[in-house]
């Protein structure tokens, strides 16, 4: 009789923990939208829960196993890719992409909350519609500066739009205060499934921390285009931990008085619209004090 064969576990378990890439982009899409479903509809005692708890873990965990490997392709595929060179090499480049893609988003959002608006006939929206107007208008005059010229070759022209820019962001502050007023005195906040507010807090997090590291990072190239197009962005970035502090109060909700949310929101909007005053301020100044050199 045949021996039988031995049961090679090393390899099933090297299998299991390196899958092939065809089996985790099928597996990931599954796994997130049983999650999903079971956090809505079904119980945390849910043998269907727990089974879709532990298919997560499982694709989290090979991905975790695999980051080395997507990190040695990324890095070989930038070094390698024309295209990629020219992404991280070409700083202009990338700022226009920044410049038009925040515009664009900026006259959506803006149209939107206009018509909702003339819809429910809302001062709140005409506040949110004024303020994505004012986002918009500032980001319209650095992309038409960053369009024709690269930093630093119209040192003037750039200071003067970042002077503008000072004087705009004062001008949407006043956007920014009627929002506050709304949010704390009729407390008008947003609700959402508590799903969409973790996926809304993750992308807000995620977009404040690299717009801090980018208004960091610019700096070196001292032009005061890319200063104030990273200021203003940090500013938006701002504004959306506040809404997004509105959006948990109410989708979480509390065991405090009502009080303590109207407290939390009026704290929050003071110190936002105080730093984004405190930025113009120091847009202006500064701008004003290089003109002068210029001209000495």
């Amino acid at each position: 009789m045949e021996e039988k064969k031995k049961i090679d576990w090393k390899k099933i378990g090297l299998n299991l923990l390196y899958p092939h890439i065809a089996v985790i982009i099928c597996l990931l899409p599954i796994s997130i939208a049983f999650l999903v479903l079971s956090l809505i509809y079904l119980g945390t005692e849910s043998i269907l829960a727990i089974l879709s708890y532990l298919l997560a873990f499982y694709v989290l965990l090979v991905i975790c196993f695999r980051v080395p490997k997507m990190i040695t392709f990324f890095k070989t595929f930038k070094q390698e890719n024309k295209y990629m060179q020219k992404w991280f090499s070409d700083v202009h480049l990338r700022m226009n992409v920044s410049l038009y893609g925040s515009l664009i988003w900026n006259v959506a959002f803006a149209i939107f909350q206009l018509g909702l608006g003339f819809y429910h006939k809302s001062f709140w929206f005409y506040s949110m519609f004024a303020y994505y107007v004012m986002l918009g208008v500032m980001r319209f005059f650095l992309v038409k500066h960053t369009r024709k010229y690269k930093a630093n070759e119209e040192t003037t022209v750039e200071v003067k739009k970042s002077i503008l820019c000072g004087y705009l962001l004062i001008a949407m502050n006043l956007a920014l205060a009627v929002i506050v007023f709304f949010m704390v005195y009729w407390n008008r906040t947003f609700y959402h499934h508590m799903i969409t507010t973790i996926a809304l807090a993750a992308y807000t997090f995620f977009t404040f921390t690299f717009a801090i590291i980018n208004l960091v990072k610019y700096r070196k190239y001292k032009s005061a285009v890319y200063s104030s197009a990273k200021t203003i962005s940090l500013i938006a970035g701002a504004v959306s931990m506040l809404t997004l502090e509105a959006t948990m109060l109410t989708t979480f909700g509390t065991n405090e008085s009502p009080l303590f949310s109207q407290l939390m929101l009026s704290l929050t909007g003071a110190a936002v619209i105080g730093f984004a005053i405190t930025m113009a301020v120091i847009m202006i100044v500064k701008g004003n004090k290089q003109l002068k050199e210029y001209k000495n």
